[in-house]
């Protein structure tokens, strides 16, 4: 097969596919907060609520995606109908933003319930929000599988692919901001609806790429085409991978019994965790839930041998830590927005910066250092001194830690009317950048490393639902950035830690990643034994 710099051309394709799809989805979310606050006038509070739940969300469906390809589908098809349906969600959100003061469900259904508290816009929102959650779980987990079954199983190049890959991520998180916020951060929010048409046509852009080059370009190092087939329906390689000694073939399979038995386990986590936050966040609950017994599940299926098992624990504990990476480094889309639009000094050269464009920062620094990153990795291995990939992680997290002990010192002691520099936000973004690209696209790498073919979209599925969660606990996390209510600060609390001011707000990311940064490091070496011998 044609190789371009030393890696397929296939992975390019799916470079600019990610690219398109993330320049939908960055787009839209650079000006969904802004939207809600500005244009349908939510209170901060709750616009990080409807954020948390959407990209929790966004992120959880990759588990039903992830299933689907595996049992019925295949990757290529999920990625079709994926994008096709995350297009159509973005023009709903383009159709509410056109009607944003529009009160016509108030009127016509008043004293009908639901639609007599939902304006059109809202509803919109919502269908709008439902068809992105939906497509997303169907093209996410498909499209990062695909990149790993470009190469061998052992191929020392995936790491670098998937940098690779994760570049195409952020070129398109770079474009996004700029040109969705130009269009609709303009200070009106009638223009908001220019941002969301971007998004949407840059999603079909992407889908309709990705079927004109697919057949030629996705294929084996054996020139066999990829993503066709369900996973689990792939006998020869899986027999191919049994005589290696890495994969049994037998079969994902349970009884009814036993799928209604975990059923009533996931009910009964609902009600516990819905329980728990008193009656206020059946999405919530719903998401949490689903960390507990979606991998229980996985794991006691009786096809496992011992290693594969010990590969999947190696997994279900890197996506622990991640939680706590995204938690804080989803901030950017809410509170750090927040911070960008208030209290921030945006002015450069008698122009004041569209508080959107600041989204852009983090996408452009991982553009510049993810290559050099690919290269550090690469020189490291040959000199066999390269980190492992839970040791690479934990570095993550510990720079993620220091991007917000760096803004803690830019608003430590400010008074709430004072703007502070936009370098501290720029440093953070560094930080944060460095902590991603040594945390994120490794895990993607692992994940497609350590996971049992059979297994391959639902392990990539649970790769996200960690995300899910850590984009949900953003949202509750978020709901904690200090506001003033006529003049008066409203103290909130954190396991009984006081929240008066931004200082105080920032520290619980410096010290929640600085201590899952310090038990990764303790955990690296007996990670490493459990992935029994794949780096």
């Amino acid at each position: 097969m044609s190789e371009t710099n030393g890696h397929p051309k296939g992975l390019y394709l799916l470079f600019l596919t990610e690219m398109w799809e993330r320049f939908s989805y960055y787009g839209m979310r650079a000006i969904f907060t802004l939207y809600m606050i500005n244009a349908l006038v939510l209170s901060k509070e709750d616009a990080s609520g409807i954020y948390g739940s959407y990209t929790g969300l966004v992120y959880l469906t990759p588990l039903l995606g992830g299933y689907i390809a595996d049992r019925y589908w295949g990757n290529r098809r999920s990625i079709f109908w994926g994008g096709m349906v995350m297009a159509l969600g973005q023009f709903c959100m383009f159709i509410s933003a056109i009607y944003y003061n529009s009160t016509a469900f108030t009127d016509i259904f008043a004293g009908t319930g639901f639609l007599s508290v939902t304006p059109l816009p809202r509803l919109l929102m919502i269908m709008g929000l439902t068809f992105l959650i939906m497509g997303n779980g169907l093209f996410k987990p498909n499209i990062s599988t695909m990149v790993g079954d470009l190469y061998s199983k052992h191929d020392r190049r995936k790491d670098s692919a998937f940098t690779i890959f994760y570049m195409g991520i952020n070129v398109g998180a770079t474009i996004a901001p700029l040109w969705c916020g130009f269009l609709g951060d303009t200070g009106n929010p009638e223009d908001y609806k220019w941002g969301f048409l971007s998004a949407a046509i840059g999603m079909l852009f992407g889908v309709v790429m990705f079927e004109l080059f697919k057949n030629k370009y996705l294929v084996t190092p054996e020139g066999e085409p990829i993503g066709v087939v369900a996973n689990s329906l792939r006998k020869p390689e899986e027999k191919e991978r049994a005589v290696a000694g890495e994969d049994d073939p037998k079969k994902f399979t349970r009884s009814t019994l036993q799928i209604a038995s975990w059923g009533a386990a996931l009910c009964l986590f609902v009600a516990f965790f819905y329980w728990l936050q008193d009656y206020s966040d059946i999405i919530g609950a719903f998401i949490y839930s689903l960390c507990f017994v979606v991998p229980a599940f996985i794991i006691t299926d009786s096809s496992l041998t011992k290693v594969e098992r010990q590969r999947i624990v190696v997994i279900y504990i890197i996506a622990f830590f991640v939680i706590f990476f995204w938690a804080a480094f989803e901030q950017a889309g809410v509170s750090l927005t927040y911070f960008a639009e208030e209290q921030m000094d945006r002015s450069l050269l008698g122009w004041e910066i569209p508080t959107s464009f600041f989204q852009s920062v983090n996408a452009v620094f991982v553009v510049t250092l993810a290559p050099i990153m690919g290269m550090l990795w690469s020189l490291l291995g040959k000199k066999g001194m390269e980190p492992s990939s839970p040791m690479k992680q934990a570095i993550g997290l510990f720079c993620l830690s220091m991007g917000y002990l760096v803004i803690s010192f830019g608003v430590s002691g400010i008074e709430s009317d004072h703007k502070v520099s936009m370098m501290w936000l720029i440093g953070l973004y560094f930080l944060h950048t460095l902590g991603e690209l040594s945390l994120s696209p490794i895990g993607l790498s692992l994940v497609n490393k350590l996971s049992p073919t059979r297994f391959a979209s639902l392990l990539m599925g649970v790769w996200f639902m960690s995300t899910a969660t850590a984009n949900k606990f953003a949202g509750v996390l978020s709901a904690l950035y200090p506001e003033e209510l006529n003049g008066v600060v409203k103290v909130k609390h954190l396991f009984g830690y006081e929240i008066t001011n931004l200082y105080d707000f920032f520290m619980v990311f410096v010290v929640m990643s600085g201590i899952a940064s310090l038990l990764l490091f303790c955990l690296t070496k007996y990670l490493r034994k459990l992935t029994n011998g794949i780096e």
